[in-house]
């Protein structure tokens, strides 16, 4: 029995047979759609080929004089004269999404309202490959956190004087930038509910995890991502040095991380987990990978949604039959956008099963895992009889505050329950 056979087999399907059944019909049909040559045994998507609409950056971008053209420009390395990287600017993309219109590093300082010099030592200007020399002064603040799956990942908080960078960029920038209509992670409007909503009471439910998000997302690709928008190619390079970062060089030595653990995610320039920033980039730069696994989805009868990291598609009997030609192009698509899955957290989850996307139980409507509930009335009633400091066991200086905010995630999901913890919530004495 073949993979796809027994795939079948295992999702509830019947072996195939020289009658075509209805899961073959849409293999085929999808086949047809995409370009898909299913005579190998793994199936093969076709090369993308993709035409920018950008204005062309002038291939002579060399001045033939000695005289610096504007402050902030930058010489060639191999010929020592002075470039101009102000020429591309696309006005028609930059009045399309209402943003202001920078072409030199100073319309940026300027728009910022902070000297040129000033933007320059947070762009680490003047360090070697625009690197900080230390942790202590660099200007993101470090520290590695237990990932509730196992492992650690690394928080990079900006100082106040960067974040306040980055939140003007987010607020006037990337927050008119519209995201892709799948994508529900850190969008006003949308939320773990509105991804979960589509995967309702489906047969199946196909789920997988991006790696490494935010540090796979690499300095090259936050540029692009401003040049897409039609900011000239140096205004473009500043925004990507003040939305990215890279780890100090002491970094080895005074970040205390276990030796296990690689710090080349790290090491070259990335979207640092912790800056405002990085949520609206890291859709940004996931945009065409939700566009071609929406098409995807949409040949074979699936649903797919995207919240961060996690990739979830759902369909019926007839999808559950096509998953082993669908899985390999799923991961085809992902590997060829520049991402990478984590194989340890892929999951196909029947209707037998319980379904959950996101924190959220599908199975027959949107509602909140019974052991999690259990568990956070647990901690309820406890701090009704010991009072809450004793049940305050990470040490949560806003203990009250994640509390109701625990309840409205459940009462967001089912009105019932949430209605009993409120209830409990309401008896404690915050004084013990």
């Amino acid at each position: 029995m073949g993979l796809f056979d027994w795939l079948k087999a295992f999702l509830g399907g019947a072996p195939s047979s020289t009658t075509p059944d209805p899961a073959e019909r849409t293999l085929a049909h999808a086949a047809k759609q995409l370009g898909v040559d299913r005579r190998n045994r793994a199936p093969q998507l076709n090369k993308l080929r993709y035409r920018p609409t950008l204005v062309r950056t002038p291939l002579k971008q060399t001045l033939a004089g000695r005289d610096r053209p504007y402050p902030g420009a930058n010489r060639d390395p191999r010929t020592g004269a002075w470039l101009d990287l102000t020429t591309d600017s696309d006005q028609r993309w930059l009045d399309y999404y209402g943003l202001p219109r920078l072409k030199t590093p100073q319309d940026l300082a300027d728009w910022l309202q902070l000297p040129l010099g000033k933007l320059a030592w947070l762009t680490c200007r003047w360090k070697p490959d625009f690197r900080p020399e230390s942790t202590t002064r660099a200007h993101y603040h470090f520290r590695w956190v237990e990932k509730r799956s196992g492992g650690l990942r690394l928080i990079e908080a900006p100082k106040p004087q960067l974040k306040a960078v980055q939140l003007r960029i987010l607020r006037d920038i990337l927050d008119n930038v519209p995201i892709h209509q799948q994508a529900h992670g850190f969008c006003v409007g949308r939320s773990v509910l509105t991804n979960a909503q589509p995967h309702v009471g489906q047969r199946i439910v196909l789920k997988f995890d991006l790696e490494n998000f935010y540090p796979n997302v690499r300095y090259n690709r936050v540029v692009a991502i401003f040049r897409s928008l039609g900011f000239s190619r140096d205004v473009a390079i500043w925004l990507g040095r003040l939305t990215t970062s890279a780890l100090p060089r002491d970094a080895d030595t005074n970040l205390d991380h276990p030796r296990d653990l690689t710090l080349l995610n790290y090491n070259n320039r990335h979207l640092p987990q912790g800056a405002p920033t990085s949520p609206a980039l890291a859709n940004l730069s996931a945009y065409a990978l939700d566009v071609r696994l929406s098409g995807l989805a949409r040949k074979f009868n699936a649903r797919y949604t995207r919240y961060a990291d996690d990739l979830t598609f759902s369909g019926n009997r007839q999808f559950a039959g096509a998953l082993a030609d669908f899985i390999p192009l799923v991961r085809q698509i992902i590997h060829s956008e520049r991402f990478r899955t984590n194989r340890t957290k892929g999951r196909v989850l029947r209707s037998s099963q319980r379904q959950t996307v996101t924190g959220v139980v599908v199975n027959s409507k949107p509602n909140f895992r019974r052991d999690e509930f259990d568990r956070l009335k647990a901690i309820l009633h406890n701090c009704v009889r010991r009072g809450p400091r004793s049940q305050n066991r990470d040490h949560h200086e806003r203990f009250a505050e994640h509390l109701r905010g625990r309840i409205a995630y459940v009462t967001q999901l089912n009105p019932a329950r949430g209605a009993k913890l409120l209830a409990l919530y309401q008896q404690i004495n915050w004084s013990r």
